[in-house]
């Protein structure tokens, strides 16, 4: 039995997918025993297992919300996973409120974005109306709150301190 998911790409994005000489949409059927075509409708995942078509589904996602292929492959791992907020919900209709919420997360010289990055150890991908997490769900959920809580209006350096509360938090937890 074959089972198929189709992601809509941003055309800027196609060619990233592909890869110089199509080397990164090979090393993904490679790795991952499934099938990519690329058509006017989206990329097209085909596979045997269910499970490792979800897993390409979502690399392919990480790839078209910004993140390069290097840093999507992290999601062939299976303790990583994405996550994606949608800027919308906090900014409405207005192309104001969205930079200003974007220019919130990345801050001076992508300041925030690193920050946030290092102490939650996730990456972050700020693309169109969006934000992207990859890393581990414990991580995830950490940097996700930080995300919101810029969102919202919170200081930064509120949000540093809370991350770094978190981080100590979870190297106390693995040392037990």
């Amino acid at each position: 039995m074959k089972f198929t998911q189709i992601v809509k790409v941003p055309k800027e994005r196609i060619n990233v997918i592909i890869g110089k000489g199509g080397e990164v949409k090979k090393k993904i059927e490679e790795e991952t025993n499934t099938k990519i075509k690329i058509s006017e409708e989206g990329v097209s995942i085909e596979g045997d297992d269910s499970v490792m078509v979800w897993i390409v589904r979502d690399l392919i996602r990480a790839i078209a919300r910004g993140f390069s292929p290097e840093k999507a492959f992290r999601l062939l791992n299976e303790e990583n996973i994405i996550e994606i907020i949608d800027l919308t919900e906090y900014a409405g209709k207005s192309k104001n409120a969205l930079v200003r919420l974007k220019g919130r997360i990345i801050g001076k010289e992508g300041k925030a974005r690193k920050l946030i990055e290092e102490l939650s150890e996730t990456y972050i991908s700020v693309y169109g109306k969006s934000v992207a997490l990859i890393g581990k769900i414990e991580n995830i959920e950490i940097a996700r709150r930080a995300i919101i809580m810029l969102l919202e209006g919170a200081r930064h350096a509120t949000v540093y301190r809370m991350l770094e509360r978190e981080r100590r938090r979870l190297k106390e937890m693995v040392l037990l």
